[in-house]
């Protein structure tokens, strides 16, 4: 068998028997560097050099953000804001949920940390309003994936890292994509919530709506500050992601006042535990690619994209097609090192701008974590309303088509991708 058989194989029968994927791309790269007689010396070189890059750092503090938000209560103040403004509508509690998830999004830069944060208030509070637990839970987790498109975005961090393009240009570009599926996935719950009887509230009065306006105003500044230091020239996006974590630890201790010194100590460890975890797999999806393209095996994958699309709409599809089958199975960091080296080169080639194509990479994955049997975000909200994987994989079957609707507006006119960057000059 050949080096490249044993490469995937190997990682295919490992994931068939639940290895967890980071362990599965690691030792698959393993088998067929000793098959390949690649010297083992060779192993800590690669990983380091993957891990050890300034960009990276950014990882471990937004994560480290996005917690310590959590911990603040922000997700409660986000959620009665944007009820106070649409809860009174029909299917005014699906539009929070939608809402709440894209200003979510933009402070923990993780899809599952949205779900779990949102999850526990909006999908009681649905299923108690008429929605049902598939419809509630499906959603959630659907808008939760919308938490690694709009920036900051670990996947974008992870992107910039790997294809070496400017992080704060992919971070402007994600915007626009996230709101438009944001936009695609209130349509389709107002068109299912039309047919429901669903209990609508009293609408909020203009004082109620400034209170909670200014309850939650010190987490609508977090994204301003990340976006607006960054765009401005103040940080880059690692020294923002650091900033948004003392920012977000002094409004959470002494704003809201709901984070005491003690537990400052657990949330550290939480987010270190979270942080070894991704860059456990950045070392082995890194270990795992950078095989490939030393073997020559992204070379070949890159001549096969192009005989086979021949055209830029062509090889955008293919390339939709292979990430949503991917993003079923592997997370988003091991699908970007596994898949850049082997796509960039091909979009660069056929004249499709790089920085679309992160964001376009990124939605595919950002989908692929709603889709079973390795969706993420399906066993968050499975975890939170009890529900089971069948009954909540049928409920979310709407929503992953306007995922992919929106998906494939963003693929086939880039110049929604590029708008902000285009008019704010980012370079």
């Amino acid at each position: 068998m050949s080096v490249a058989g044993v490469l995937f194989l190997s990682f295919i029968v490992l994931l068939l028997l639940n290895v967890p994927i980071a362990l599965g791309l690691g030792l698959s790269s393993l088998a067929a560097m000793a098959m390949s007689g690649t010297p083992l010396d060779m192993l800590p070189m690669q990983i380091y050099a993957a891990t050890g890059k300034f960009t990276l750092l950014a990882i471990p503090f937004f994560i480290l953000a996005g917690n310590i938000m959590e911990k603040a209560g922000i997700s409660e103040k986000l959620i009665n804001l944007a009820n106070k403004f649409v809860g009174h509508r029909k299917g005014g509690l699906a539009i929070v949920c939608v809402i709440t998830s894209c200003f979510f999004a933009a402070i923990s830069g993780s899809g599952p940390a949205t779900v779990a944060a949102l999850g526990v208030i909006i999908i009681p509070a649905m299923i108690n309003a008429g929605y049902g637990k598939g419809m509630s839970s499906a959603l959630m987790a659907t808008s939760g994936a919308i938490g690694i498109i709009i920036p900051p975005s670990i996947a974008f961090v992870v992107y910039g890292a790997v294809a070496e393009v400017s992080i704060v240009k992919i971070f402007i570009a994600g915007i626009v994509p996230g709101l438009l599926m944001g936009a695609c996935l209130i349509v389709v719950s107002l068109i299912l919530s039309s047919k429901l009887d669903v209990e609508m509230q009293v609408k909020a009065s203009s004082e109620e709506k400034w209170s909670a306006f200014k309850d939650a105003i010190w987490g609508l500044m977090m994204p301003a500050i990340i976006l607006g230091g960054i765009y401005g020239g103040i940080f880059t996006p690692t020294e923002a992601a650091a900033v948004s974590a003392v920012y977000g630890l002094l409004v959470g201790i002494f704003v809201y006042r709901k984070i005491k010194w003690k537990e400052f100590h657990m949330l550290l460890v939480q987010s270190s535990v979270q942080s070894a975890t991704v860059m456990l797999i950045v070392a082995c999806a890194s270990l795992f690619a950078w095989f490939c393209q030393t073997e020559g095996i992204a070379e070949m994958a890159q001549e096969l994209l192009l005989n086979i699309s021949g055209s830029k709409i062509v090889f955008l599809l293919i390339i939709n097609i292979i990430l949503i089958i991917a993003g079923c199975f592997i997370d988003a960091v091991s699908a970007l090192y596994i898949f850049i080296p082997i796509m960039l080169p091909v979009a660069l080639e056929l004249g499709y701008d790089p920085i679309a194509l992160g964001v376009l990479m990124t939605m595919n994955l950002a989908i692929g974590q709603v889709t079973p049997p390795v969706g993420v975000n399906l066993y968050v909200a499975c975890g939170i309303s009890n529900i089971s994987l069948k009954e909540i994989s049928r409920a979310v079957l709407p929503f992953v088509l306007a995922s992919i609707l929106a998906l494939f507006a963003i693929t086939y006119f880039p110049q929604i991708t590029l708008l902000l960057p285009n008019i704010m000059g980012v370079k």
